[in-house]
């Protein structure tokens, strides 16, 4: 018995053996391909940030957006219980943490975003505690924002039992607190950043909001998933989404050297009390979709739509668009 287990334990070292000398073969051509990969980083073409200053890091991304939330709805979020006495030393701290690592990461995206990349610069270092601060002040102003926000979510959804189930539940929510965010940052001409925050929220809830989009007081977006909205995008207030709605460009216009012409208008705008149901495409910086106007699930709308009328997908086979003016029982002023 005692010959058999020493057979087996003489196999066992014997393969372990072979699997070191096997993994000592392949790790010996690592540097060699290591030394490639640098020599790469010689093209033009190249995607590579070395020599320049760090960008904010997707850690900090996830602290600062973090910190937001627990200081836009305190209570929410962390461990601890807050009563009145201590919410001004709980949200003290956090306004402190939010400002210690908002100037840090504003600082980056300006350095990177300097002329004088490969230098330490001072100026940028004190923009972003002026900017982190100009920021922070407009927390009392988002905060309104949100509250008007979430009591759409609670009008515009009879599933919605309380403002605790949208501000904890709601991907829509959450996109939009992020956008609200990044929007402020967006208007501060902070480089990178306000992109950074609005991207992580579209992971999280496949909500695609750009940070340059214009959108009025009591937004509500139902279950979020797929909606698009494109930088030049202008909402109105009580305007409803629901999933899957694009807001985006019906053309790129280019130079004489077919170069993209930035900063013009690409995409539509929203006017007061509009709804937009599911899988809806709405394309254009000249169109316009009027107050009141309720634009169908599936319709592709490249034109604007006048102030309260529907717009509907005929069910037949033809599968013609249909306009037709709006019940105004139910229309708003």
């Amino acid at each position: 018995m005692s010959k058999k287990i020493d057979l087996i334990l003489k196999n066992s070292a014997c393969v372990k053996t072979q699997e070191a000398e096997l993994e000592n073969v392949y790790t010996a051509k690592l540097p060699a391909i290591t030394k490639n990969i640098v020599k790469s980083l010689e093209n033009k073409s190249s995607l590579d940030h070395v020599g320049f200053p760090m960008v904010p890091s997707n850690e900090s991304l996830v602290e600062i957006v973090n910190l937001m939330r627990a200081i836009f709805f305190p209570g929410y979020f962390g461990e601890q219980e807050l009563d009145r006495p201590n919410v001004e030393y709980y949200l003290g701290g956090k306004i402190i943490a939010l400002y210690k690592i908002l100037s840090q990461q504003i600082a980056k995206c300006r350095m990177h975003d300097c002329k004088d990349k490969l230098k330490v610069c001072s100026k940028c270092t004190a923009v972003g505690k002026s900017e982190a601060i100009n920021f922070i002040n407009k927390i009392p102003a988002l905060r309104e924002k949100l509250s008007k926000d979430c009591r759409a979510a609670i009008d515009g959804d009879p599933a919605a039992q309380s403002a605790d189930e949208v501000v904890f539940c709601y991907p829509g929510f959450f996109a939009i607190t992020i956008y609200r965010a990044a929007h402020e940052l967006y208007l501060q001409d902070i480089p990178l950043l306000p992109r950074m925050l609005t991207e992580y929220a579209h992971t999280l809830t496949g909500c695609d909001i750009h940070p340059g989009a214009k959108i009025g007081e009591s937004f509500f977006i139902d279950h979020a998933t797929g909606v698009v909205i494109g930088e030049t995008t202008e909402i109105g207030n009580n305007v409803k989404l629901y999933q899957g709605v694009t807001l985006g460009a019906l053309s790129f216009p280019r130079d004489k050297e077919g170069n993209l012409i930035r900063h013009q208008k690409r995409h539509p705008t929203i006017e007061n009390y509009a709804v937009i149901y599911s899988n809806a495409t709405i394309l254009g910086g000249d169109t316009v979709i009027g107050k009141n106007a309720v634009i169908g699930g599936n319709v592709w709308v490249t034109k604007s739509v006048p102030a309260n009328t529907k717009v509907i997908v005929n069910a037949g086979e033809e599968r013609q668009i249909i306009i037709k003016p709006g019940d105004k029982k139910t229309s708003k002023k």
